[in-house]
């Protein structure tokens, strides 16, 4: 088998993205190469699938028209050599091609080599032995096709995965200059512009609508399939599909810095950080493969001086040590474990999971301790009207006055009241002598009523009665006339999905979580006693979470790992600083998705629990592979070094084993919750 490099997708994206992402191919069983001029490859000439099948059918074909011949007829071995060298070079020559290659290029301890010195030495043995061994020798041959078949088609698999993924590229933008619409490549819309999505069409840049409502299929992103609305004022991410309505966006962000190229970066880059496992096999497979060769020369050379006569011994162990060779490739490592790594990283972003690599994979495994921000992590980020208590006039009418008074202020607090109350801009109440008290709040006259909006310092300076409130939040009173009328509580709500999260991470054997953030005391207390987090810090600052999170890695069991998620550009310093660095990818800062090493892209806690299960499910199939490819071939090495194998067995050794590992490699093409 080939030994591939399943990251070089870069030059795909300079054609348009609609070109098949190919696969580069190494001719060793050892360290992958990273272009085709570096290996000697020539990936234009590979033989497509379907090439592939016919060459092995019609290989099979001729290799029992030649044991039909062998058996009507009384030819000569070496007639009967013509015979069989006819399906031997249909089905074997590419491989003794690349053979060839390999040697030119000194790399001469490859499996192509590997299995032409095996079937050669099948070919000729019988010379010595008066017994025949052409049928194994053009079997070798043609199974090793069929291993080719099927690493052919887990790498298909896997160029589909993410050919899928990069998909999300748009390949023009329809930008408004002077009155017209004109036709451009995204890279060549400014900040600032605006541009137009027709349905159907991919968002081009990231921006926000100043025209028109329309629903966005963001599955390519997030992995959600339910699409999300948006209308005027809404931020809108490049790569989303336009589902219905035209819309209008004033672009925020240039390509280069667009959410849907930060995405194509992640991935082309992502397996340039190998795991500690795939460096194993890289190492492993550079010792090994000259080991297993000058081995295989000691075993036909050395035990027939144990025989009467050097010859007879000879012939027994030369074909003893060509299936050891056929056995000792270490194919079904070398391609099996960067796959499953690979598929891994490709399986988790369809659930809008970015892995930036596969080192990153196996340390998200190990996570044993989940340290996590407030704001906008377990929570929007954004305030929203919690409670309203009032005391001297309805809920609905305490909250009409207090969104009038607040209108025209553009702090959160008053956001937050206008959403609350959507009645404002249709009642007709007439509002005037708006006058803002710095430290205080807003006073102002609606109707003929003075009302004041603001903290208890403003309650106290008009003589009101008011009190404190057992809700945990910022409290907002408001008062009429300067008699006290009640209060509104607002808070940064909790995401949904929150509490799922914490009780997910507990079933996955998480052991410990802990948040950090820099909001009061009473908050976040109040958060983490409602999620069930074992361990909180408030009122930090960037510096603090850094030390917090420091003391934990030292306090952290040996062999496990401390994964931290945050969003904001104060959580950057923190996310480099732990084993793995988590990010809020939908609505996080740019700063925070550049130092983080996975992304989500839907801002979900629950996807933490759903990245640690992918990774521990690629980690285990690696594993397996390992397990399975070493032990299997150890066995079949000891017993064909003892002269208990048939190449049938040595056979299987090699191409069965590796078509086994490449198919447990692809189960992680399907990530699951």
């Amino acid at each position: 088998m080939k030994q591939n490099n399943l990251n070089d997708h870069k030059n795909c994206h300079n054609h348009g993205m609609h070109h098949s992402h190919g696969v580069h191919h190494g001719h060793g069983c050892g360290e992958p190469h990273d272009t085709k001029e570096s290996c000697g490859c020539h990936h234009d000439e590979e033989m497509s699938t379907q090439a592939r099948l016919v060459l092995i059918i019609v290989g099979a074909l001729l290799l029992g028209a030649a044991a039909l011949t062998e058996r009507l007829t009384q030819l000569e071995m070496w007639q009967l050599l013509g015979v069989y060298l006819v399906p031997y070079i249909v089905v074997g020559w590419s491989t003794l091609k690349e053979a060839g290659e390999g040697i030119a290029e000194g790399d001469f301890f490859n499996e192509n080599l590997l299995m032409s010195i095996a079937t050669m030495g099948a070919l000729g043995i019988g010379f010595l032995s008066g017994e025949h061994q052409f049928v194994e020798a053009v079997v070798v041959m043609l199974f090793f096709q069929v291993g080719e078949l099927f690493e052919g088609y887990a790498e298909g698999r896997s160029r589909t995965s993410i050919a899928q993924l990069m998909d999300i590229r748009p390949d023009t933008a329809r930008v408004e200059r002077n009155g017209e619409l004109h036709e451009v490549a995204p890279e060549q819309v400014a900040v600032g512009e605006t541009i137009v999505v027709k349905p159907g069409e991919k968002v081009p840049l990231d921006g926000w609508v100043v025209e028109g409502h329309s629903s966005l299929d963001t599955k390519a992103l997030t992995g959600e399939s339910i699409p999300r609305d948006l209308a005027e004022g809404d931020m809108v991410a490049s790569g989303c599909i336009n589902l219905n309505g035209v819309l209008r966006v004033r672009t925020t962000k240039a390509f280069g810095e667009s959410t849907v190229k930060k995405i194509i970066d992640l991935v082309e880059n992502a397996s340039e950080h190998k795991s500690k496992s795939e460096h194993f096999i890289s190492k492993f497979a550079r010792v090994y493969t000259p080991i297993v060769v000058f081995a295989a020369i000691g075993l036909a050379l050395l035990p027939p001086f144990f025989y009467d006569t050097y010859l007879h011994g000879l012939t027994i162990w030369l074909y003893r040590a060509l299936m050891f060779l056929v056995v000792s490739c270490p194919c079904a490592l070398v391609l099996s474990v960067p796959l499953t790594f690979f598929g891994g990283i490709g399986g988790a972003s369809r659930k809008g999971i970015l892995v930036k690599g596969s080192n990153y994979m196996e340390t998200l495994a190990k996570v044993d301790t989940v340290v996590l921000d407030k704001t906008g992590t377990l929570t929007h980020g954004q305030f929203a009207v919690e409670a309203v208590h009032p005391e001297r006039c309805d809920q609905r009418h305490l909250l009409h006055l207090a969104a009038h008074v607040e209108h025209y202020s553009t702090h959160p607090i008053a956001a937050a009241l206008r959403d609350a109350y959507t009645e404002e801009a249709t009642d007709g109440c007439s509002v005037t002598e708006v006058e803002e008290i710095a430290g205080q709040g807003i006073r102002a006259k609606v109707e003929n009523d003075i009302v004041c909006v603001g903290n208890p310092k403003m309650m106290e300076a008009i003589g009101a009665k008011w009190h404190e409130c057992k809700t945990v939040g910022t409290i907002i009173h408001v008062a009429i006339n300067s008699e006290y009328a009640g209060h509104i509580v607002i808070t940064d709500k909790i995401k949904d999905d929150s509490a799922a999260a914490m009780q997910q991470l507990r079933q996955l054997g998480v052991s410990h979580t802990v948040m950090l953030t820099g909001d009061r005391k009473a908050v976040g207390e109040d958060v983490a006693k409602k999620l069930g987090i074992d361990e909180y810090h408030t009122e930090l600052l960037p510096t603090d979470k850094v030390a917090q999170v420091s003391r934990l890695l030292k306090e952290k069991t040996q062999g496990k790992t401390l994964a931290f998620v945050g969003d904001g550009i104060n959580d950057a310093p923190v996310l480099a600083c732990a084993d793995v660095g988590i990010a809020m990818g939908g609505l996080g800062s740019d700063a925070a998705i550049e130092a983080a090493d996975v992304v989500l892209m839907d801002d979900k806690p629950s996807k933490i629990a759903t990245a640690i299960c992918i990774a521990r499910r690629t980690l285990r199939i690696a594993h397996q592979n390992v397990a399975f490819a070493i032990g299997i071939k150890a066995l079949i090495l000891i017993l064909a070094a003892t002269g208990n194998c048939t190449m049938w067995l040595a056979v299987f050794g090699d191409v069965g084993v590796t078509v086994l590992a490449v198919l447990n490699a692809m189960r992680t093409l399907s990530a699951k919750e």
